[in-house]
């Protein structure tokens, strides 16, 4: 068997010295990829330099990326090269990229133009018109600002592209909200594995993990609950487990 995981969360750039990322630390990824080696199931792992890596195995291969580009571009190389037998989508990837920069002055001149040329209220396409400014990812943008505003695009979902490369693999992705109840996290993740092509979706609530804690609930296409779990270990074992009695 051969199963590519990725873990950890992007890193999307401002410009050159700073970016925007999120509060994945990788730890679930790495406990996904140890229940498969113990296996001796090899392992393709893509994370972040600043993930929590796993411990170095020989049927460890390690692919490291930065933002949710080099996500796509990495995994569209890989599931073009290799045949997996499972792809295990634990990455917390951005929903939006910063795209545009503004210093105070130059946001308040566009949007007054913007004002004097409709004469009347903005919406939304006047906005994505805004095209003054700075580009950002080019190089340092001033400090020489009392206040920043950044435009932050939204990213296509790098899942939704692993079928169309691998049809017939066993998609695993996850589906993480905020303080939500358990209905709407079930029903969440239910829309999310019709959308994603997923085989199973790991639905989990930010709001319930802590320390230790990491309640999961493992979502078949039927929209079933077939296993639930209360800490990260318990969640690699039950996906492991569920990967490895789907391919006897």
């Amino acid at each position: 068997m051969k199963v590519l995981i990725t873990a950890g969360g992007t890193s999307e750039k401002i410009d050159d010295v700073r970016s925007i990322t999120n509060h994945s630390t990788g730890r679930l990824g790495c406990f996904l990829a140890e229940e498969f080696l113990k296996n001796q199931i090899t392992v393709d792992y893509v994370t972040t330099t600043q993930a929590k890596h796993p411990t170095e195995n020989q049927q460890l291969n390690l692919y490291e990326i930065a933002g949710r580009q080099d996500l796509a571009d990495q995994l569209q190389e890989l599931l073009q090269k290799f045949s997996y037998d499972a792809v295990i989508h634990s990455m917390a990837v951005s929903d939006f990229a910063p795209s545009q920069s503004y210093s105070q002055e130059a946001f308040l001149e566009a949007i007054n133009q913007l004002f004097q040329e409709k004469n009347g209220p903005l919406d939304k396409d006047d906005l994505a018109s805004l095209s003054l400014g700075e580009k950002t990812n080019e190089n340092k943008i001033s400090s020489n600002t009392d206040q920043l505003y950044l435009v932050l695009q939204k990213t296509p979902k790098v899942i939704q592209q692993i079928k169309k490369i691998q049809a017939e693999t066993l998609l695993i992705g996850f589906k993480l909200l905020v303080d939500v109840s358990k209905q709407t996290l079930l029903t969440t993740a239910k829309q999310s594995l019709a959308t994603s092509q997923a085989d199973y979706i790991l639905a989990n609530d930010l709001a319930k993990i802590k320390n230790n804690q990491h309640p999961g609930y493992l979502i078949n296409k039927d929209g079933e609950i077939v296993g639930e779990e209360q800490n990260k270990e318990g969640i690699a074992q039950l996906i492991a487990q569920t990967v490895m009695k789907h391919h006897r």
